[in-house]
């Protein structure tokens, strides 16, 4: 999404040039299956992401006008790429309410996409609280830092419109009706968290808290559920959250020279860990038909005193997780 599309395509032809073929167009499982796949070659590694999206069933879900935000994020893309948006074939957020239900990066890509077609207003819900400007106590490092984060799509809303599009510790309780068919907004209520005494965290609504905000366009972002059904089937064998279940470390599947890298393996997750995994599993790939390889094992523990890290005369010893390389 924030990646110029010319560093892409640079990457591909160089990819293409080493001699990958690219089929496009294709919808595995039902163009093609995996069974036929494993026929045709002698390994096969399944990277196809958790793109089943989580999905919000409160009343009159089935509007118009609410979308989840991977098919708001992948139409608007594609008009842009082919006719910077001349062809209409994306949905417009121009002159539109527009809610987005849900945080993180494709959240804020939402947001900032909303912005730049010129929407009339974008409130952005999120579940929990707003996280504290410094790390909590219960969030020590080398934890990663819950903290109050500042993305391009929030400082875009705040400079057009004058704050932040957030809306915390909010949850939608129905889609309202325009009488159309259409979705004219959305009813809510507050809520609150309270640490419980097992030390979880327990939510409850608020009483008299219910709002009501307008919104002609609604966007679904609050995660994936794991990788489609359709393209795995009923022979690879799946673990407890839906994703491919390979042994610990590894990225063999049950079935014999098929395996799996990526967000469909170990659930969503961050680019880094897309790179770390399709580098481990080209290296477990070229074990299982080379019987060797001199491709270099990119993740692990790497054991170093503290002393040796920081070199200030501090004891103990520090276990590092290693997540890519950098050749």
């Amino acid at each position: 999404m924030k990646l110029d599309k010319k560093i892409v395509k640079r990457r591909t032809d160089f990819m293409a040039a080493e001699g990958i073929v690219f089929k496009t167009g294709v919808a595995v499982g039902e163009d093609v299956t995996l069974a036929g796949l494993k026929a045709e070659n002698d390994a096969v590694v399944i990277a196809t992401g958790a793109t089943v999206a989580r999905d919000l069933p409160i009343k009159n879900r089935n509007l118009e006008g609410i979308h989840f935000a991977m098919q708001f994020l992948h139409r608007n893309t594609k008009s842009l790429l082919d006719s910077e948006l001349a062809d209409g074939e994306y949905i417009s957020a121009k002159d539109k309410n527009v809610v987005v239900i849900g945080g993180g990066d494709t959240g804020n890509d939402c947001i900032g996409t909303s912005v730049r077609h010129g929407a009339k207003s974008v409130t952005n819900f999120e579940l929990l609280p707003q996280p504290p400007n410094e790390r909590a106590r219960d969030n020590p490092w080398p934890q990663w830092p819950r903290i109050y984060r500042v993305d391009y799509g929030h400082s875009e809303v705040k400079q057009h419109m004058g704050k932040d599009p957030r809306e915390f510790c909010v949850m939608s309780e129905e889609f309202v009706d325009d009488g159309s068919g259409k979705v004219k907004g959305i009813n809510t209520i507050r809520v609150e968290w309270t640490k419980s005494a097992t030390g979880g965290w327990d939510m409850k609504k608020v009483d008299g808290s219910q709002q009501f905000f307008p919104a002609e366009l609604v966007l679904l972002s609050m995660g994936f559920l794991g990788p489609e059904d359709r393209v795995l089937g009923d022979e690879i064998e799946k673990d407890a959250r839906k994703n491919i279940k390979t042994p610990p470390g590894k990225y063999h599947t049950n079935v014999e020279g098929v395996f799996a890298a990526g967000d469909c393996r170990r659930g969503q997750s961050l680019i880094v860990w897309g790179i770390n995994e399709g580098r481990q599993s080209a290296r477990e790939v070229d074990l299982y038909l080379e019987k060797s390889t001199s491709l270099p094992v990119t993740g692990g523990i790497v054991k170093r005193t503290a002393q040796e890290i920081f070199g200030r005369g501090l004891a103990g010893e520090v276990s590092i997780q290693v997540t890519a390389a950098a050749n």
